[in-house]
């Protein structure tokens, strides 16, 4: 077919329709947007100049995962072989949540962070921004991981470890820095690393240590 041919087919192509079901996802992807733009606008604008100075303090301690790399430190020291072993694990959980926001999530969907000239959030609440996309929040990733790991291996920790980490998530929204369903999905794919990593971790303890041996006697089927 010649080549004026095919062009002209290609202009008179009717676009695809799109079915009742493709416009309802459309619709509820729009009013998810409203309501997390809602909730931050909302945070954005409560008069909290107490909470500002301790939330402020709270995500600053969270970058680089500081925080939970001291927990960690702290609970080794003061605890026994299974605590030692908890806080491994969590380490371990940070470094998977880590890599699966950063490398995985975050490129592939490039969600951009809340502009500071129209998210309305008070200077006093300021920390630093990140460059990277917005969605998932890897501090939250990486909190929820680390609680998730280390709670289960030191159950007396898990409460205080997910207070901890749902403050960490709540402050990344109260400083301006993500929006809300960053925060939720941060926290879903930090505890499903953590429970990644307990996982992984007994499978292989489980393939390392060999398990009772049965004796056989002449004459007696084993």
């Amino acid at each position: 077919m010649p080549a004026d041919g095919r062009l002209a087919r290609l202009r008179h192509r009717r676009p695809a329709r799109r079915g009742p079901r493709d416009f309802r996802l459309v619709a509820v992807r729009t009013e998810a947007r409203t309501v997390d733009q809602a909730l931050f606008d909302a945070i954005a604008n409560a008069d909290t100049p107490n909470l500002d100075t301790i939330l402020v303090c709270l995500s600053r301690a969270a970058d680089f995962s500081r925080l939970w790399l001291a927990t960690a430190l702290g609970i080794a020291a003061v605890g026994g072989a299974r605590a030692r072993r908890g806080a491994g694990l969590g380490v371990c959980a940070i470094g998977l949540a880590s890599a699966v926001t950063n490398m995985a999530v975050k490129p592939s969907v490039g969600r951009r962070r809340p502009l500071p000239s129209t998210s309305r959030v008070p200077d006093s609440r300021r920390v630093r921004r990140p460059v990277s996309a917005s969605f998932p929040s890897g501090h939250t990733g990486s909190a929820f991981a680390f609680a998730s790991a280390v709670g289960e291996a030191v159950p007396v920790s898990w409460v205080p470890l997910h207070a901890a980490a749902v403050l960490v998530g709540y402050s990344r929204v109260h400083t301006g820095v993500h929006y809300p369903s960053d925060v939720v999905a941060g926290a879903l794919i930090g505890a499903m690393c953590g429970w990644a990593t307990r996982s992984l971790a007994h499978g292989r303890a489980r393939s390392i240590v060999p398990g009772p041996t049965q004796k056989t006697f002449p004459g007696v089927a084993g």
